[in-house]
């Protein structure tokens, strides 16, 4: 076959002009998928924190029990403390733990203690649902070192680390709610048997809930694909569930001690699941309620999408995730956090109501919740630390 060298030349340069003009658009998205986060200042952040928190208190101003809904807005709350140094925020938190005794479940006699299934009596002592809030008084305590607000947290967990039990988180959520209880009592103690079993729990609940080729987390071993489905047929996975695991993730690393063994494994699944989020990430910048089925339960919702964010910004900001590879991811879940799930007077909308999982509740801009605002307050302390100026 002979070739006309001009047409060819003519083909060659068409073909570099159109590569060219792709590198260009490319990069043109990039800059503009992040010009939200380029556009921010920490000022303005920490006056999007204020704004929301003093709306959400000035909103709530009884407190409620220690139970994981009320327990996770003050993880939220107390990483807005950190960053504002608004004294009104810590002064909540401590009235909260006060109003608790700080205790979560309060039954004083070991044999009667339970977790096996869910339960809100104060029976269920060892339920991690009932343990989230051991996370808040620690930091309290690591504030202002008073015995007292340490003194259940140590009796409940001493004695649950002493059981041969495994099976104690087995539900997504649970992972956010005790893992990083397992680290913080591992810095206050310094006893190994901490991380050993919280390594041995974390075991259990992988061999149940998570799916090796998508790198996400069932809610339970209820929702386990094939026994469970879509309506389209597909796998079923929570955000919200996932978003706490992601969430826990950055939390146990912020604590856990770089000569842990099982340290590189944690860091493995935090890594994958990171990929697999972002794969699932809609246009608009939130995730579906369903992960991989958005038609499943259609439309915002901002509490999964609030514990994504701030599980990438905290692996950005500590080296774990990098930056180039999921600064858009949070660009745009930024966008949506602060354009949509954000309200004028500052309430969180689009939250999911309590649940278990992607069906159910209707959700709209005036949904709220404490969970949500509080994972709305991690992500935001986190984007505080992330902008440059």
């Amino acid at each position: 076959m002979i070739y006309n060298r001009t047409v060819v030349m003519k083909h060659t340069k068409k073909i570099v002009l159109l590569f060219y003009i792709m590198a260009l658009f490319s990069c043109n998205s990039y800059i503009r998928s992040t010009e939200t986060i380029s556009k921010t200042t920490k000022t303005e952040v920490i006056e999007l924190i204020k704004k929301v928190n003093d709306y959400w208190q000035e909103s709530n101003p009884k407190h409620g029990d220690a139970f994981w809904n009320r327990a996770a807005y003050h993880t939220g709350n107390i990483a807005a403390y950190q960053v504002t140094k608004d004294q009104k925020y810590l002064d909540y938190s401590i009235a909260w733990s006060e109003q608790n005794e700080w205790k979560g479940a309060k039954s004083p006699n070991k044999d009667e203690w339970k977790y096996a299934r869910y339960g809100e009596g104060h029976d269920y002592v060892m339920f991690g649902d009932w343990q989230t809030c051991f996370q808040v008084y620690v930091d309290l305590y690591l504030m202002e070192k008073d015995p007292r607000k340490i003194a259940r947290a140590l009796e409940v967990m001493n004695y649950q680390i002493s059981t041969p039990q495994n099976d104690y988180w087995w539900w997504a959520d649970g992972l956010y709610m005790v893992m990083p209880v397992m680290t913080r009592m591992y810095k206050l103690t310094q006893n190994p048997l901490y991380l050993e079993k919280m390594y041995e729990y974390w075991e259990y609940a992988n061999s149940i809930m998570y799916d090796e080729s998508e790198g996400f987390y069932f809610r339970d071993a209820k929702y386990v694909y094939p026994k469970h489905k879509t309506p389209a047929g597909k796998k079923d996975f929570w955000a919200r569930g996932n978003g706490w695991v992601f969430a826990a993730f950055a939390r146990v690393l912020e604590d856990l001690p770089k000569t842990d063994k099982h340290r590189d494994t944690y860091i493995e699944y935090y890594q994958k699941m990171a990929k697999s989020v972002a794969a699932a990430q809609l246009p608009e910048g939130y995730w579906s309620r369903s992960l991989l089925d958005p038609d499943y339960a259609s439309g915002y919702e901002t509490s999964g999408t609030a514990f994504f964010t701030y599980g990438y910004l905290w692996g950005i900001n500590n080296g774990y995730l990098s930056e180039k590879e999921y600064i858009q991811t949070v660009d745009k879940a930024w966008n949506y956090l602060t354009k949509i799930a954000m309200q004028p007077n500052g309430k969180i909308g689009y939250v999911q109501p309590i649940g278990e999982n992607a069906g159910q509740h209707k959700v709209d801009a005036e949904t709220t919740a404490d969970f949500g605002v509080g994972a709305f307050l991690l992500a935001a302390s986190e984007m505080v630390k992330f902008v440059k100026k």
